[in-house]
């Protein structure tokens, strides 16, 4: 059996929203800070939930810088560690049960564990969106992030993109797999649901056969006319059509020679014409 498009949707979406939630945790590109006056101009500092680093150039970076301000208590960031943690930890826990629905050992997929793995990971999307969107939302706040003063410029980091990114994948594969809940649905409605005909009716039309007439054999159709020519005919052959009348026969009621034999025999010197029976 193939497995549904909504189920492979969130089987891709979910494990790449997972590396991308995991490196936005992990790397310390959160907020970036330019524009120090004692530092060179292409000076960079960059902050994240775990780490602070500063960079000058390509070659010369350096990380594990201490905290002189505090950012580490700040209340975003504490929630972001958190909430990051236990996103991902949900979300591993939500492929591991995709995994065993959807496809696993089985021909046919578990459609209600995967719904129950899709919900696993829309919530699993919420943990990883909840903190980078506080986190961007304060990120210019120097009172609840602290920062140094003016010219400092902040700005967002790469690790916040990331976790934007990875947190809609999350929610995307997420609802892609809940869906497979409404198949349940359907097929519990279907069980439930009186046979309305006795027959039950046909899932394709592959399924149906069409009995044709068996064509005659050649060789009985040689037969049988071979057998009609030997039978010998009995009575008149039978006519085909209908008798066309015959027409009368002309009959002249008068006689058109009369008086003409007398005539003959007696010439008139009166006329020199011959009569018709001379001719």
């Amino acid at each position: 059996m193939m497995t549904p498009a909504a189920m492979t949707v969130g089987l891709v979406l979910a494990p790449c929203g997972l590396l991308l939630c995991l490196v936005s945790t992990l790397t310390p590109g959160w907020r970036q800070a330019t524009g120090f006056l004692d530092r060179p101009v292409n000076f960079l500092l960059t902050q994240g939930l775990w780490d602070i680093c500063s960079e000058q150039s390509s070659q010369d970076s350096q990380c594990g810088l201490p905290d002189e301000l505090g950012y580490y208590e700040a209340e975003p960031v504490r929630a972001a560690r958190a909430l990051t943690v236990t996103g991902l930890a949900t979300t591993a826990v939500g492929l591991l049960l995709a995994t065993l629905g959807v496809r696993c050992w089985r021909t046919k997929p578990c459609a209600w564990l995967a719904g129950v793995s899709g919900l696993v990971l829309f919530a699993a999307g919420l943990l990883e969106l909840i903190p980078v969107s506080w986190y961007t939302h304060v990120l210019q706040n120097r009172t609840v992030l602290p920062a140094q003063p003016s010219p400092v410029q902040l700005r967002v980091g790469y690790s916040v993109v990331l976790g934007f990114l990875g947190s809609c994948l999350l929610l995307i594969g997420g609802f892609s797999l809940a869906l497979s809940l409404a198949q349940v649905c359907v097929e519990r409605c279907c069980a439930e649901r009186p046979k309305a005909y006795p027959n039950p009716r046909r899932s394709s039309l592959n399924e149906v056969r069409i009995q044709w007439p068996e064509a005659p054999s050649i060789s009985g159709i040689l037969s049988q006319q071979s057998q009609s020519r030997l039978q010998p005919r009995s009575g008149p052959k039978p006519r085909v059509g209908f008798r066309m009348p015959r027409p009368a026969a002309y009959t002249n009621p008068e006689d058109v020679l009369k008086g003409e034999q007398s005539s003959s025999r007696h010439l008139s010197s009166s006329t020199t014409l011959p009569c018709d029976s001379d001719l």
